[in-house]
């Protein structure tokens, strides 16, 4: 296991710090032996793009989302991604590092964040591409550009409060690091990432509305696809991010001492 200097804890600047030093570590890790390096953080959902556009469009007749399809796209896989990668790390958290996380005296919670921090970067990195596909393919950008970091923070928030869920409780009870992969793979057909919340006929589409990645992805294509806007998935997505947050925290406090017994 590769090692890193942590500030001690006491003070939000160090533990800032520390966040900042073990998602640094993380990124070093991932690419340090890797000739690509950060074309890995579009390679994925890049090809998943491509793939999806080729079988909607040759050879399904597509009547979801909206043109040009392929910034449809990307604008749900570049996310998912985030998400997808951020959830499934949780799993594998604490017993990873365990050494380090029953060693360390910074706050246990940094254990989740830098994972949420390391992913929400590649992100980050990942959006030029998502702007040259608008380009290339004429994507108007209005209004709902200002959406854009909105959605950010609140798929930050709702990750944060999953992982202070999933984290101690997959410590706790093992099975669940399993069950999370199977759960991912049903919620990825269960959000608007090929399909738009609007192409879902009742009752479909209030059920799914209660799916807090319908309203973060719905802010995200406000950006290039204002039509797509639905009030009632933001809202609720806005409550549910906040929701899993405050109850992650309670969580966490409660279960973090017999996580650290059985690490």
């Amino acid at each position: 296991m590769s090692r890193v200097a942590v500030a001690p804890s006491g003070t939000p600047r160090r533990y800032l710090h520390s966040l900042w030093l073990l998602s640094a570590r993380d990124l070093k890790v991932r690419y340090a032996t890797s000739w690509l390096g950060y074309l890995w953080s579009v390679l994925d959902p890049l090809v998943m793009s491509v793939i999806y556009l080729f079988v909607f469009t040759f050879f399904f007749k597509r009547d979801v989302g909206a043109d040009p399809y392929i910034v449809f796209l990307i604008c749900g896989l570049l996310p998912w991604v985030w998400f997808n990668t951020s959830v499934s790390d949780f799993t594998r958290a604490f017993r990873r590092d365990a050494k380090l996380v029953r060693s360390t005296a910074i706050p246990r919670s940094i254990w989740v964040n830098r994972t949420v921090l390391s992913k929400g970067l590649e992100f980050l990195f990942a959006l030029p591409v998502l702007a040259l596909f608008a380009i290339v393919f004429h994507a108007p950008v209005g209004w709902g550009l200002l959406w854009f970091p909105v959605a950010v923070l609140l798929q930050a928030a709702l990750l944060v409060g999953l992982g202070l869920l999933v984290a101690p409780l997959c410590v706790l009870f093992t099975d669940l690091e399993r069950t999370t992969a199977l759960v991912l793979r049903a919620l990825f057909y269960a959000s608007p990432v090929i399909y738009s919340i609007k192409d879902l006929p009742e009752p479909l589409h209030t059920i799914l509305s209660f799916n807090p990645l319908s309203g973060i992805f719905t802010l995200y294509r406000a950006t290039f696809f204002p039509e797509l806007w639905q009030t009632l998935p933001i809202l609720i997505s806005a409550l549910m991010s906040i929701g899993v947050l405050v109850l992650g925290s309670w969580v966490f406090r409660t279960l973090e001492r017999p996580v650290l017994k059985e690490l």
